[in-house]
């Protein structure tokens, strides 16, 4: 009964991408819906941006190890950049008719600044993707009985497929559903669980002391920079990212951009614990289930210890989130390659033809995923670098191109280059113990700010800036 729900609802998602593929009639269709989500749709669109493998299967497992302080980063970071995104960026970047988070640096800083923003976007995605695919294999093993590498595979050829069809309209519709079915299998869940430990009450009573300290318990510098670190790697890093560009932009009017942006937030904080607690509520009642893999912990316990209809709720919600993030998350390097790196080499090409060139790099971009997802298994990490690697290369001259009329293009070439350079030194060469991220942001402030000092202001950077 499991196998033939899941089946069904994998074709589900099928049939409504070839329903969507039939409203898609341009580029700005296939890549932000044709601008006319209204603001449910655009809220559940932007809150499923990274409602995935990490928040479902990587935090949890952080959660009940290390607690509140394990998992800053997810959920609590990730809602942070949505609330931000929200407030300081979403009605300014709504207001120019972009296509791309590339386009911006294209207006401001010019043409090399375009290529080089999109060369480092583009393979940021692909460790955050992979992470998705890895976990979709996991779910192949334990309902299916699958090889991890087949599932991966499997998993990646069903988002690949829709998002093909239809889009950005295949991943709205198809994110609404997922959602509604994740919120309500989630609050199921828990309740069953809490109906079994007779409250919450006596789960927290076995925590260990500083278990729900939201602050660092040692008050040393490096313990600070790293709650730092770890509080900005998602919620500063990942507002330069096309996949929440193109899920806000995508939103019927600049109110509907903002509103749904800061709605979608909250959301995600609200039920982004769920897991973390439903978790929680299974070391406690099957403390057997933390002799194998922890983040395996709550797929487990759902197979072994629920009825039927419990484990098609979970697994249903489980395999919604994965196909939510992994379907947005490939089309933002696929709109960027198409629309950044070919059609500037190619400005002959036709709409339709631009279209067909974004529909091929979805291709590529699936398998470059499925290849790192096969190389490397770890969700926590490869979510973690992804995130890193557009904080120190694009997250400073972004809020500098937005909010500092003296930004140039020198800084921001500037501080791209040596942001990411110094953040790939320390955590990939020299090993530091204080936060490469952070020694990458460092540097990459450094660039704008000596960058901008150095090259005069001239014409080119006449953007305007947000009222």
């Amino acid at each position: 009964m499991l196998i033939f729900c899941i089946i069904v609802y994998l074709l589900l998602n099928l049939a409504v991408g070839f329903w969507a593929s039939r409203r898609v009639k341009n580029t700005e269709d296939f890549v932000l819906a044709g601008r006319r989500l209204p603001l449910a749709l655009a809220t559940m669109v932007t809150f499923a941006t990274w409602f995935g493998s990490e928040t479902m299967m990587g935090a949890p497992a952080h959660f009940i190890e290390g607690g509140i302080l394990s998992v800053i980063e997810e959920p609590f970071g990730a809602a942070l950049c949505l609330i931000l995104v929200g407030i300081f960026f979403a009605r300014t970047f709504y207001k120019w008719n972009i296509i791309t988070f590339c386009d911006f640096f294209l207006i401001r800083f010019g043409k090399k600044a375009e290529f080089l923003s999109a060369v480092m976007i583009i393979p940021s995605y692909f460790g955050w993707i992979a992470a998705q695919f890895v976990a979709m294999g996991v779910v192949g093993q334990v309902i299916f009985g699958l090889p991890l590498t087949t599932g991966i595979w499997v998993g990646a050829t069903l988002v690949m497929t829709y998002t093909l069809m239809g889009g950005m309209w295949s991943i709205s519709i198809t994110d609404f559903i997922h959602n509604i079915l994740l919120i309500i299998g989630l609050v199921v869940i828990l309740v069953i669980l809490l109906s079994q430990t007779g409250g919450f009450a006596p789960v927290v009573a076995q925590q260990p002391d500083h278990f729900f300290r939201f602050l660092p318990v040692q008050h040393s510098f490096q313990s600070w920079a790293e709650y730092v670190a770890a509080w900005i790697t998602i919620g500063l890093g990942s507002i330069p990212q096309q996949d929440i560009f193109q899920r806000v932009m995508a939103s019927k009017d600049a109110k509907t951009a903002v509103r749904s942006s800061i709605l979608a937030g909250i959301l995600y904080l609200t039920v982004a614990v769920l897991p973390l607690f439903i978790a929680l509520i299974a070391k406690s009642l099957y403390p057997e289930l933390l002799q194998g893999d922890p983040k395996l912990i709550i797929p487990r316990m759902i197979l072994n210890h629920a009825p039927v209809w419990i484990q098609v709720l979970f697994f249903g919600a489980l395999i919604s989130a994965l196909l939510s993030t992994s379907s947005g998350a490939i089309l933002a390097p696929a709109a960027v390659l198409g629309e950044n790196l070919i059609k500037p080499r190619y400005p002959h090409l036709t709409d339709q033809q631009l279209l067909a060139v974004i529909r091929g790099a979805v291709v590529f971009v699936t398998l470059a995923s499925v290849l790192m997802g096969l190389a490397r298994q770890d969700i926590f990490e490869l979510v973690g670098e992804s995130s890193a690697f557009s904080l120190v290369s694009l997250f400073v001259p972004l809020t500098f191109g937005l909010y500092w009329k003296r930004a140039t293009n020198a800084g921001c070439l500037a501080s791209m280059s040596l942001g990411l350079g110094v953040w790939l030194l320390c955590a990939f060469v020299l090993n530091t113990t204080f936060p490469a991220i952070l020694y990458g942001t460092a540097a990459s402030l450094g660039g704008m700010l000596v960058g901008s000092y150095w090259e005069k202001p001239n014409k080119s950077n006449l953007m305007p800036l947000p009222q």
